[in-house]
């Protein structure tokens, strides 16, 4: 799915919806988003050598995450994060890199979710995590 499907299921809009496209396969989602380089999170981080920020490539990995649920996604629902575990930060994304995302639901009792996922560039683990969501009222 592009930008306006996922825009149907993500409340997120810009210059927080950070995935171009996203497809479901085999209870996995896998998400791309291409760094452009005139993100608002680039701007001091850093000057001179721009590097993506750890939280936004968990944000990524959050959105990809959501596609998954969203059968549980109705109306008026927004995910929030309730944790971050075993998060390691294994190299740098750049402007120009392409992520690529892949996410599973490990287990799930709704409202809350377990989710486990990496971020990917050119086939090097840059981020890998396991995080958890609850589905809540607006």
């Amino acid at each position: 799915m592009q930008r306006e499907d996922i825009m149907k299921i993500l409340p997120h809009r810009e210059q927080m919806l950070l995935l171009d496209d996203v497809e479901e396969t085999d209870g996995m989602a896998i998400g791309h988003y291409t760094v452009r380089g005139d993100e608002f999170f680039l701007q001091g981080h850093f000057p001179g050598h721009p590097i993506v920020p750890g939280v936004i490539l968990c944000e990524i990995l959050a959105q990809t995450a959501c596609v998954l649920m969203q059968d549980a996604m109705e109306a008026g629902k927004l995910p929030v994060y309730t944790g971050l575990n075993q998060v390691k930060f294994r190299a740098p994304v750049h402007p120009g890199d392409t992520v690529e995302t892949q996410c599973r639901i490990k287990r799930s009792k709704h409202p809350f979710y377990f989710a486990e996922g990496t971020v990917t560039v050119d086939g090097k683990c840059c981020v890998s995590a396991e995080f958890s969501f609850a589905i809540t009222g607006a």
